[in-house]
Protein backbone atom coordinates (compact mmCIF):
# COMPACT_ATOMS: atom_id res chain seq x y z
CA UNK A 1 0.00 0.00 0.00
CA UNK A 2 2.74 2.44 1.09
CA UNK A 3 4.47 1.50 -2.29
CA UNK A 4 1.23 2.59 -4.49
CA UNK A 5 2.04 5.90 -2.49
CA UNK A 6 4.86 6.21 -3.38
CA UNK A 7 4.29 5.49 -7.14
CA UNK A 8 1.31 8.05 -7.65
CA UNK A 9 3.36 10.57 -6.08
CA UNK A 10 6.57 9.88 -7.90
CA UNK A 11 4.18 9.95 -11.17
CA UNK A 12 2.92 13.47 -10.01
CA UNK A 13 6.58 14.77 -9.94
CA UNK A 14 7.39 13.28 -13.02
CA UNK A 15 4.37 14.57 -14.63
CA UNK A 16 4.91 17.93 -13.91
CA UNK A 17 8.31 18.19 -13.93
CA UNK A 18 8.17 16.97 -17.72
CA UNK A 19 6.01 18.97 -18.86
CA UNK A 20 7.48 22.09 -17.41
CA UNK A 21 8.53 23.19 -20.58
CA UNK A 22 12.27 22.54 -20.31
CA UNK A 23 11.62 19.78 -22.41
CA UNK A 24 10.33 19.54 -26.57
CA UNK A 25 6.80 18.20 -26.30
CA UNK A 26 4.52 17.14 -29.30
CA UNK A 27 1.65 18.80 -27.09
CA UNK A 28 2.06 21.31 -24.39
CA UNK A 29 0.54 20.31 -21.15
CA UNK A 30 -1.99 23.04 -20.96
CA UNK A 31 -2.40 25.10 -17.05
CA UNK A 32 -5.76 22.97 -16.70
CA UNK A 33 -4.31 19.70 -17.14
CA UNK A 34 -1.98 19.88 -14.84
CA UNK A 35 -4.36 21.14 -12.50
CA UNK A 36 -6.13 18.31 -13.22
CA UNK A 37 -3.47 16.00 -12.92
CA UNK A 38 -2.60 16.97 -8.97
CA UNK A 39 -6.54 16.88 -8.30
CA UNK A 40 -6.46 13.31 -9.53
CA UNK A 41 -3.28 12.60 -7.75
CA UNK A 42 -4.32 13.62 -4.50
CA UNK A 43 -7.95 12.27 -4.75
CA UNK A 44 -6.05 8.70 -5.01
CA UNK A 45 -3.66 8.98 -2.37
CA UNK A 46 -6.65 10.35 -0.03
CA UNK A 47 -8.55 7.36 -0.99
CA UNK A 48 -5.69 5.44 -0.12
CA UNK A 49 -4.99 6.51 3.49
CA UNK A 50 -8.52 5.99 3.99
CA UNK A 51 -7.92 2.64 3.36
CA UNK A 52 -4.87 1.86 4.80
CA UNK A 53 -6.82 3.87 7.83
CA UNK A 54 -9.22 0.91 7.45
CA UNK A 55 -6.66 -1.84 7.56
CA UNK A 56 -5.21 -0.46 10.58
CA UNK A 57 -8.43 -0.17 12.53
CA UNK A 58 -9.30 -3.94 12.07
CA UNK A 59 -5.54 -5.08 13.13
CA UNK A 60 -6.22 -2.99 16.13
CA UNK A 61 -9.79 -4.03 16.87
CA UNK A 62 -8.52 -8.10 16.44
CA UNK A 63 -7.98 -9.74 19.28
CA UNK A 64 -4.77 -9.06 21.65
CA UNK A 65 -4.31 -12.98 21.81
CA UNK A 66 -4.92 -13.89 17.75
CA UNK A 67 -2.54 -10.81 17.27
CA UNK A 68 0.17 -12.69 19.19
CA UNK A 69 -0.69 -15.97 17.34
CA UNK A 70 0.11 -14.01 14.21
CA UNK A 71 3.75 -12.71 15.97
CA UNK A 72 2.54 -8.83 16.03
CA UNK A 73 4.23 -7.52 19.10
CA UNK A 74 4.08 -4.71 21.14
CA UNK A 75 6.39 -2.71 18.99
CA UNK A 76 4.53 -3.65 15.67
CA UNK A 77 0.94 -1.88 17.33
CA UNK A 78 3.08 0.88 18.26
CA UNK A 79 4.05 1.28 14.87
CA UNK A 80 0.33 1.58 13.97
CA UNK A 81 -0.81 3.77 16.33
CA UNK A 82 2.05 5.63 15.15
CA UNK A 83 1.44 5.71 11.77
CA UNK A 84 -2.15 6.24 12.71
CA UNK A 85 -1.20 9.55 14.34
CA UNK A 86 0.32 11.10 11.01
CA UNK A 87 -2.84 9.60 8.90
CA UNK A 88 -5.02 11.90 11.45
CA UNK A 89 -2.88 14.90 11.31
CA UNK A 90 -5.77 16.23 8.39
CA UNK A 91 -8.68 17.47 10.52
CA UNK A 92 -10.69 15.45 7.38
CA UNK A 93 -8.97 12.20 8.15
CA UNK A 94 -9.27 12.59 12.05
CA UNK A 95 -12.65 13.03 11.53
CA UNK A 96 -12.85 9.63 9.27
CA UNK A 97 -10.63 7.84 12.21
CA UNK A 98 -14.60 6.93 13.96
CA UNK A 99 -16.15 5.96 10.47
CA UNK A 100 -13.70 3.40 9.23
CA UNK A 101 -13.75 1.89 12.99
CA UNK A 102 -10.89 3.29 14.31
CA UNK A 103 -11.71 5.81 17.05
CA UNK A 104 -12.95 2.72 19.29
CA UNK A 105 -10.19 0.43 19.04
CA UNK A 106 -7.29 3.45 19.94
CA UNK A 107 -9.81 4.34 23.26
CA UNK A 108 -9.40 0.72 24.28
CA UNK A 109 -5.64 0.51 23.42
CA UNK A 110 -5.71 3.76 26.32
CA UNK A 111 -6.36 0.43 29.00
CA UNK A 112 -3.31 -1.85 27.65
CA UNK A 113 -1.61 -3.30 29.70
CA UNK A 114 2.37 -2.06 27.96
CA UNK A 115 3.10 1.91 28.60
CA UNK A 116 4.35 2.88 25.75
CA UNK A 117 0.85 1.78 23.76
CA UNK A 118 -1.22 3.61 26.43
CA UNK A 119 1.43 6.68 25.36
CA UNK A 120 0.84 6.14 22.01
CA UNK A 121 -2.94 5.82 21.94
CA UNK A 122 -2.79 9.03 24.00
CA UNK A 123 -1.04 11.06 21.17
CA UNK A 124 -3.63 9.87 18.70
CA UNK A 125 -6.68 11.10 20.92
CA UNK A 126 -4.59 14.28 21.15
CA UNK A 127 -4.05 14.85 17.45
CA UNK A 128 -7.92 13.55 16.78
CA UNK A 129 -9.40 16.26 18.99
CA UNK A 130 -7.12 18.97 18.97
CA UNK A 131 -8.68 22.32 17.71
CA UNK A 132 -11.63 19.90 16.48
CA UNK A 133 -15.08 20.49 18.18
CA UNK A 134 -16.59 17.04 15.72
CA UNK A 135 -13.64 14.66 17.18
CA UNK A 136 -13.99 16.03 20.19
CA UNK A 137 -17.80 15.15 20.05
CA UNK A 138 -17.24 11.54 18.89
CA UNK A 139 -14.37 10.86 21.64
CA UNK A 140 -16.52 11.99 24.25
CA UNK A 141 -19.71 10.00 23.20
CA UNK A 142 -17.09 6.33 22.62
CA UNK A 143 -16.26 7.28 26.43
CA UNK A 144 -12.71 8.72 25.84
CA UNK A 145 -12.88 10.66 28.75
CA UNK A 146 -12.58 8.18 31.55
CA UNK A 147 -9.90 6.28 30.69
CA UNK A 148 -7.44 9.21 29.89
CA UNK A 149 -8.48 10.56 32.94
CA UNK A 150 -7.55 7.69 34.99
CA UNK A 151 -4.26 7.69 33.12
CA UNK A 152 -3.60 10.76 33.88
CA UNK A 153 -4.55 10.53 37.74
CA UNK A 154 -2.88 7.16 38.65
CA UNK A 155 -0.98 5.96 35.60
CA UNK A 156 2.11 4.19 37.50
CA UNK A 157 4.27 5.43 34.10
CA UNK A 158 5.16 8.93 34.15
CA UNK A 159 5.29 9.22 30.38
CA UNK A 160 1.83 7.65 30.21
CA UNK A 161 0.32 10.42 33.06
CA UNK A 162 2.01 13.32 31.05
CA UNK A 163 0.61 11.93 27.55
CA UNK A 164 -3.53 11.51 29.05
CA UNK A 165 -2.84 15.17 30.35
CA UNK A 166 -1.87 16.33 27.22
CA UNK A 167 -4.79 14.09 25.66
CA UNK A 168 -7.22 16.01 28.11
CA UNK A 169 -6.33 19.35 27.60
CA UNK A 170 -6.84 18.99 24.12
CA UNK A 171 -9.92 17.16 24.64
CA UNK A 172 -11.83 19.70 26.82
CA UNK A 173 -10.03 22.96 25.46
CA UNK A 174 -13.24 25.02 24.17
CA UNK A 175 -15.45 21.79 24.71
CA UNK A 176 -17.91 22.89 27.54
CA UNK A 177 -19.15 19.41 28.23
CA UNK A 178 -15.69 18.23 28.84
CA UNK A 179 -14.76 21.20 31.16
CA UNK A 180 -17.66 19.73 33.05
CA UNK A 181 -17.11 16.33 33.21
CA UNK A 182 -13.02 17.48 34.39
CA UNK A 183 -15.12 19.38 36.99
CA UNK A 184 -17.43 16.31 38.01
CA UNK A 185 -14.59 13.62 37.96
CA UNK A 186 -12.94 16.31 40.41
CA UNK A 187 -9.79 16.69 37.74
CA UNK A 188 -8.57 19.21 39.70
CA UNK A 189 -6.76 16.85 42.38
CA UNK A 190 -5.08 15.41 39.56
CA UNK A 191 -3.81 18.74 38.21
CA UNK A 192 -2.98 19.30 42.04
CA UNK A 193 -0.69 16.28 42.41
CA UNK A 194 0.95 16.72 39.03
CA UNK A 195 2.15 20.46 40.66
CA UNK A 196 4.37 18.78 43.35
CA UNK A 197 5.78 16.21 40.60
CA UNK A 198 9.13 16.33 39.79
CA UNK A 199 8.78 16.58 36.16
CA UNK A 200 8.99 19.96 34.60
CA UNK A 201 7.09 18.31 31.47
CA UNK A 202 4.33 17.65 33.69
CA UNK A 203 4.49 20.67 35.76
CA UNK A 204 4.28 22.54 33.03
CA UNK A 205 1.10 20.81 31.38
CA UNK A 206 -0.97 20.71 34.53
CA UNK A 207 -0.27 24.80 34.77
CA UNK A 208 -1.33 25.74 31.68
CA UNK A 209 -4.05 23.55 31.51
CA UNK A 210 -5.44 25.24 34.87
CA UNK A 211 -4.72 28.41 33.66
CA UNK A 212 -7.09 27.95 30.42
CA UNK A 213 -9.41 27.04 33.14
CA UNK A 214 -9.06 29.91 35.20
CA UNK A 215 -8.99 32.14 32.01
CA UNK A 216 -12.18 30.63 31.08
CA UNK A 217 -14.29 30.65 34.29
CA UNK A 218 -14.05 33.25 37.13
CA UNK A 219 -16.34 30.15 39.59
CA UNK A 220 -13.09 28.04 39.37
CA UNK A 221 -10.87 30.93 40.68
CA UNK A 222 -12.25 30.44 44.39
CA UNK A 223 -12.23 27.08 43.77
CA UNK A 224 -8.62 26.86 42.91
CA UNK A 225 -7.68 29.30 45.41
CA UNK A 226 -9.74 26.92 48.69
CA UNK A 227 -7.63 23.75 46.86
CA UNK A 228 -4.40 25.45 47.71
CA UNK A 229 -2.94 26.26 44.30
CA UNK A 230 -2.08 29.80 45.03
CA UNK A 231 0.47 27.93 47.57
CA UNK A 232 1.89 25.42 44.92
CA UNK A 233 2.29 27.86 42.30
CA UNK A 234 4.05 30.26 44.54
CA UNK A 235 6.72 27.20 44.90
CA UNK A 236 6.86 26.86 41.46
CA UNK A 237 7.81 30.74 40.33
CA UNK A 238 11.05 29.87 41.57
CA UNK A 239 11.69 26.80 39.58
CA UNK A 240 14.58 26.09 37.33
CA UNK A 241 12.51 25.65 34.36
CA UNK A 242 11.58 29.20 32.88
CA UNK A 243 8.32 27.56 31.28
CA UNK A 244 7.35 26.27 34.85
CA UNK A 245 8.16 30.26 36.15
CA UNK A 246 5.92 31.77 33.59
CA UNK A 247 2.97 29.33 33.74
CA UNK A 248 3.09 29.69 37.15
CA UNK A 249 3.31 33.29 37.34
CA UNK A 250 0.52 33.29 34.80
CA UNK A 251 -1.73 31.36 36.64
CA UNK A 252 -1.59 33.45 40.16
CA UNK A 253 -1.98 36.40 37.75
CA UNK A 254 -5.49 35.13 36.56
CA UNK A 255 -6.17 34.52 40.73
CA UNK A 256 -4.86 38.15 41.61
CA UNK A 257 -7.17 39.69 38.89
CA UNK A 258 -10.29 37.68 39.99
CA UNK A 259 -12.74 40.35 41.96
CA UNK A 260 -14.58 37.48 43.82
CA UNK A 261 -11.21 37.06 45.61
CA UNK A 262 -10.83 40.43 46.76
CA UNK A 263 -12.74 40.29 49.74
CA UNK A 264 -10.37 37.75 51.13
CA UNK A 265 -6.59 39.05 52.22
CA UNK A 266 -3.63 36.82 51.76
CA UNK A 267 -2.74 35.90 55.53
CA UNK A 268 0.05 38.44 56.38
CA UNK A 269 2.71 35.61 56.27
CA UNK A 270 2.32 34.37 52.31
CA UNK A 271 1.65 38.21 51.66
CA UNK A 272 4.99 38.71 52.95
CA UNK A 273 6.41 35.07 51.53
CA UNK A 274 4.90 36.48 47.65
CA UNK A 275 6.34 39.76 48.05
CA UNK A 276 9.81 38.20 48.35
CA UNK A 277 9.57 35.67 45.84
CA UNK A 278 8.57 38.59 43.58
CA UNK A 279 11.30 40.62 44.72
CA UNK A 280 13.82 37.53 44.34
CA UNK A 281 12.33 37.80 40.73
CA UNK A 282 13.23 41.26 39.72
CA UNK A 283 16.45 40.81 41.24
CA UNK A 284 17.71 37.98 39.46
CA UNK A 285 15.96 39.67 36.17
CA UNK A 286 18.17 42.40 36.81
CA UNK A 287 21.18 40.50 36.86
CA UNK A 288 20.40 38.66 33.90
CA UNK A 289 23.15 38.74 30.54
CA UNK A 290 21.29 40.30 27.80
CA UNK A 291 20.60 37.40 25.74
CA UNK A 292 19.17 35.79 29.21
CA UNK A 293 16.56 38.92 29.50
CA UNK A 294 15.79 38.40 26.23
CA UNK A 295 14.70 34.71 26.24
CA UNK A 296 12.23 35.72 29.65
CA UNK A 297 10.80 38.82 28.05
CA UNK A 298 7.23 37.12 28.71
CA UNK A 299 8.95 36.62 32.15
CA UNK A 300 9.45 40.24 32.64
CA UNK A 301 5.99 40.87 31.70
CA UNK A 302 4.31 38.55 34.11
CA UNK A 303 6.24 39.25 37.06
CA UNK A 304 5.36 43.52 36.41
CA UNK A 305 1.94 42.36 35.77
CA UNK A 306 1.43 40.19 38.97
CA UNK A 307 3.40 43.37 41.18
CA UNK A 308 1.00 45.74 39.66
CA UNK A 309 -2.25 43.55 40.46
CA UNK A 310 -1.41 42.85 43.98
CA UNK A 311 0.49 45.77 44.83
CA UNK A 312 -1.14 48.16 42.84
CA UNK A 313 2.05 49.91 41.35
CA UNK A 314 4.65 49.31 38.92
CA UNK A 315 7.62 47.06 39.93
CA UNK A 316 11.68 48.00 39.70
CA UNK A 317 11.64 46.62 36.29
CA UNK A 318 9.79 49.18 34.92
CA UNK A 319 11.74 51.89 36.90
CA UNK A 320 14.98 50.49 35.77
CA UNK A 321 13.95 50.25 32.08
CA UNK A 322 13.79 46.24 32.01
CA UNK A 323 10.87 45.68 31.30
CA UNK A 324 10.21 46.95 27.40
CA UNK A 325 14.31 46.64 26.13
CA UNK A 326 15.27 48.36 22.96
CA UNK A 327 13.56 46.96 19.86
CA UNK A 328 10.64 45.62 21.80
CA UNK A 329 7.19 46.89 21.10
CA UNK A 330 5.16 47.25 24.74
CA UNK A 331 2.62 44.96 25.65
CA UNK A 332 -0.22 46.59 27.15
CA UNK A 333 -1.30 43.14 28.39
CA UNK A 334 0.59 40.16 29.79
CA UNK A 335 1.26 37.89 26.83
CA UNK A 336 -0.85 34.73 26.27
CA UNK A 337 1.77 32.04 28.18
CA UNK A 338 -0.08 29.16 28.30
CA UNK A 339 -1.41 29.27 24.93
CA UNK A 340 1.97 28.63 23.22
CA UNK A 341 2.87 25.51 25.73
CA UNK A 342 -0.30 23.91 24.24
CA UNK A 343 0.74 21.18 20.71
CA UNK A 344 1.49 24.01 18.15
CA UNK A 345 -2.21 24.55 15.92
CA UNK A 346 -2.05 22.43 12.67
CA UNK A 347 -5.57 22.94 11.62
CA UNK A 348 -7.11 25.79 9.99
CA UNK A 349 -10.35 25.45 10.86
CA UNK A 350 -11.90 27.93 13.25
CA UNK A 351 -11.82 28.30 16.92
CA UNK A 352 -13.35 30.60 19.65
CA UNK A 353 -10.49 32.86 20.53
CA UNK A 354 -9.88 32.49 24.78
CA UNK A 355 -11.40 35.13 26.76
CA UNK A 356 -9.35 37.62 27.74
CA UNK A 357 -12.18 39.46 29.43
CA UNK A 358 -10.82 39.85 33.22
CA UNK A 359 -12.01 42.51 35.63
CA UNK A 360 -9.67 44.84 36.59
CA UNK A 361 -8.42 45.40 40.10
CA UNK A 362 -10.42 47.14 42.29
CA UNK A 363 -9.15 51.01 44.08
CA UNK A 364 -9.19 49.17 47.33
CA UNK A 365 -7.13 50.77 50.06
CA UNK A 366 -5.01 48.35 52.57
CA UNK A 367 -2.88 47.01 49.95
CA UNK A 368 -1.96 43.44 49.80
CA UNK A 369 -2.29 40.64 47.11
CA UNK A 370 -6.09 39.48 47.58
CA UNK A 371 -5.81 35.52 47.27
CA UNK A 372 -6.39 32.87 49.12
CA UNK A 373 -4.67 29.86 50.39
CA UNK A 374 -5.39 26.40 51.01
CA UNK A 375 -3.56 24.23 53.38
CA UNK A 376 -0.24 23.87 52.54
CA UNK A 377 0.73 21.01 49.65
CA UNK A 378 2.00 17.85 50.66
CA UNK A 379 5.74 16.82 49.09
CA UNK A 380 4.35 13.98 47.13
CA UNK A 381 6.32 13.44 43.93
CA UNK A 382 5.76 11.21 41.32
CA UNK A 383 7.79 8.29 39.58
CA UNK A 384 8.04 6.27 36.49
CA UNK A 385 9.51 5.53 33.33
CA UNK A 386 10.61 8.73 31.42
Amino acid sequence: MAGDRLSWAGLLKWSLSYFDGSRPSRAAISEEERRWLAEAVERHMMVDVVSRMREIALLMSTPLSVLEAQGITPDDIEGLLAELQVHVESIDMANDLHSVGGLVPVIKYLRNSNARIRARAADVVTTVVQNNPTSQQLVMEASGFEPLLSNFTSDPDLTARIKALGALSSLIRNNKPGVSAFRLANGYAGLKDALTSESARFQRKALNLTHYLLSESRSDCSVFAQLGFPRLMMHLVSSDDLGVREAALGGLLELARDTTLRSRSLPAADHDRLRQLLWACIERIRTMAPEDLDAAREERQLVDSLWIACYHEPSRLHEEGLLVLPGEECFEQPPDVAGRFFEPLRRSSPRRAPSNERSDPGDETGGGVMLLLGPAPGNRSNSGSN
